[in-house]
């Protein structure tokens, strides 16, 4: 007989824990007792596929990013880099069409974005097309068709209309339908600010191959969101640091999404520096005669902006590590890939800095994070493909569908 608990449903397709019980103490959550759940056919898990499969997308797209971007390279890594970039494209047309069948079939698509909890990895949707982006200008930004870089030029300015659509419209709807304790602060709280802080990321990397009158409104445009993505983050950080002194760390199957506070910082010092590489060479500031020497006033601007930013992503990366070293979860989450793509930028940020600086030692040590986002990767999904096998996500009360 399966556990009529486990299949009890409300008719939007969200459940939500006992009242006066902790998450954790819900059957739901005993890793220990996946060999007891009830078999559910594919129809009926589809129903807890949630936005947040799509920071499997991000994840495998950022990766394709670092490949690309590799200091010490050797013959057919980009060849690899460009496998995964392909493959990231399949994974990414899979899960949006599964999410699209999960909608036809059981409905609720503004349920799930109105969800205190689901609703705010909606963004990740968009970290991915922002990876997508930033990969094509990589992989395939030789090409000299001017159709090219027009292209590149309006997907850019779609994706700021859009992301900062996201962050305006996401977090006004936070604010008056919900009510979020402050001791209860996750990272996760960021995320509706982080698809357009991206907006500079992109910029930095399409903007150097743009003609002049294109590149300086992309940089512009690209230094205002991440700015913006960059402050609301940081005000962000003050409720995340409170909420660790007050409350203690999170629950450790939550202690994964800590790292998504390295990424703000990273992805802002990566964006800083590559967008002041990226301004044409006739860039002047206030109608000054010596473009060059503008130029470089910025550039060294950036790169002590991008030291600096780069420390606290380091702060935040070591309070993180320990704390999921210290209690690893026990279960798989699909919040395990923020051990990925934010490190991944933190990784960009070391690169791009120890390119800056021609400094062989800070270039090796980029290398050698590389090495280990790939490894992070490689465990992430195979756990990821593991949990979907064994029920312990995609099921009744396992998913981010779930209140905590």
């Amino acid at each position: 007989m399966s556990n009529p608990i486990l299949l009890e449903a409300y008719p939007n397709g969200y459940q939500t824990p006992p009242p006066n019980s902790s998450h954790s103490e819900t059957p739901f959550m005993d890793s220990k007792k996946s060999e007891k759940h009830a078999p559910l056919d594919f129809r009926q898990r589809l129903r807890h596929f949630t936005w947040a499969w799509y920071t499997l997308t991000m994840s495998a797209g950022g990766l394709a990013l670092l490949i690309a971007n590799q200091p010490n390279s050797f013959k057919g890594l980009l060849e690899i880099g460009l496998a995964v970039y392909l493959i990231n494209i399949l994974l990414f047309a899979l899960v949006c069409s599964l999410m699209a069948a999960r909608f036809i079939i059981h409905g609720g698509m503004m349920d799930s974005l109105a969800h205190d909890r689901e609703g705010l990895f909606f963004p990740t949707f968009w970290l991915s097309v922002a990876t997508i982006i930033t990969g094509l200008e990589k992989y395939f930004g030789d090409n000299p068709e001017t159709a090219f870089s027009t292209t590149l030029e309006v997907l850019f300015w779609i994706y700021c209309a859009c992301t900062f659509t996201v962050a305006v419209v996401q977090y006004s709807f936070v604010f008056s339908a919900h009510t979020y304790r402050l001791q209860t602060m996750m990272p996760s709280w960021i995320l509706p600010a982080f698809p357009v802080m991206l907006s500079g990321t992109i910029a930095s990397v399409i903007a150097e191959r743009q003609p002049d009158r294109s590149a300086i409104p992309i940089v512009t445009a690209g230094i205002t969101f991440q700015g913006l993505g960059f402050c609301i983050s940081f005000m962000m950080y003050s409720h995340y640091i409170g909420r660790l002194m007050e409350s203690g760390l999170p629950n450790r199957e939550h202690r994964p999404g800590m790292f998504i506070c390295v990424g703000p910082p990273a992805f802002t010092a990566l964006a800083l520096v590559g967008m002041a590489r990226g301004l044409p060479s006739t860039f002047s500031v206030m109608d000054s005669e010596d473009s060059v020497a503008d130029g470089r006033m910025l550039e060294v601007l950036a790169l002590a902006a991008g030291a600096f930013l780069w420390a606290l992503s380091l702060w935040f990366f070591c309070i993180a590590a320990i704390a999921v070293i210290r209690s690893p979860p026990t279960s798989f989450h699909l919040s395990w890939w923020a051990m990925v793509f934010p490190n991944t930028g933190f990784t960009l940020a070391t690169i791009t800095l120890g390119n800056a600086f021609s400094s062989t030692a800070i270039k090796g040590f980029g290398t050698a994070m590389s090495i280990c986002i790939l490894c992070m990767f490689l465990f992430v999904f195979v756990n990821h493909i593991l949990a979907v096998y064994r029920q312990d996500i995609m099921y009744p009360g396992k998913d981010e569908d779930v209140s905590d």
